[in-house]
C-alpha cells in the first residue's frame, strides 16, 4: 500500500483582514437596555414607589400592609411590573376588590352566598382576575 506524501506546505489560516476588527466594534458597542429593571424605572422611577401603589390595592382585607410591603420588596421587578399591569386592569374594568369580588359572584350566580364571597376575598388580586376572566366566558 503505498501513501502520497506531499512536500508542499500549505497554510489553513485566512489572510488577517479588518474583518476581525469590525466584527469587534459591533460587539463594543452595546445596545440599550429593555430590561425588567430599565421598564420599572421608566414607567415608576423606583422600586419603592412602585411598591407603595401596589400595596394598598393587593392588600386583602386582613392582611397587615406593612408585611405586604416587605414582601413585594423582595419580589422582582418581572414580578412586580406583572401586578401593576393586574391592578391597572381591576381599576379599569371593576373599580376595585370588591366590585370586583361582587361581580364575580354574579356571575356565577352566588351573589347571596355569603360563605362563597368570604372565600373570594381570601384570594390574591391575579387569581380573582382569572376567576373573573373564565366566570364571563
Amino acid at each position: 500500500m503505498a501513501t502520497k506524501t506531499t512536500t508542499k506546505k500549505t497554510d489553513t489560516k485566512a489572510p488577517a483582514g479588518k474583518g476581525k476588527a469590525k466584527a469587534r466594534a459591533k460587539i463594543k458597542a452595546k445596545k440599550p437596555a429593555h430590561g425588567p429593571l430599565t421598564k420599572l424605572k421608566a414607567l415608576h422611577g423606583s422600586k419603592e414607589s412602585l411598591v407603595k401603589k401596589l400595596v394598598e390595592p393587593l392588600a386583602r382585607g386582613d392582611e397587615d400592609t406593612d408585611q405586604l410591603e416587605g414582601r413585594l420588596l423582595k419580589a422582582s421587578n418581572l414580578q412586580l411590573l406583572r401586578l401593576s399591569k393586574t391592578v391597572e386592569k381591576v381599576q379599569q374594568k371593576y373599580g376595585g376588590r370588591a366590585k370586583l369580588i361582587a361581580a364575580i359572584g354574579a356571575a356565577t350566580g352566588k351573589a347571596k352566598d355569603k360563605d362563597y364571597l368570604a372565600k373570594l376575598d381570601t384570594l390574591t388580586l391575579p387569581k380573582l382576575l382569572d376567576l373573573a376572566r373564565t366566570a364571563r366566558a
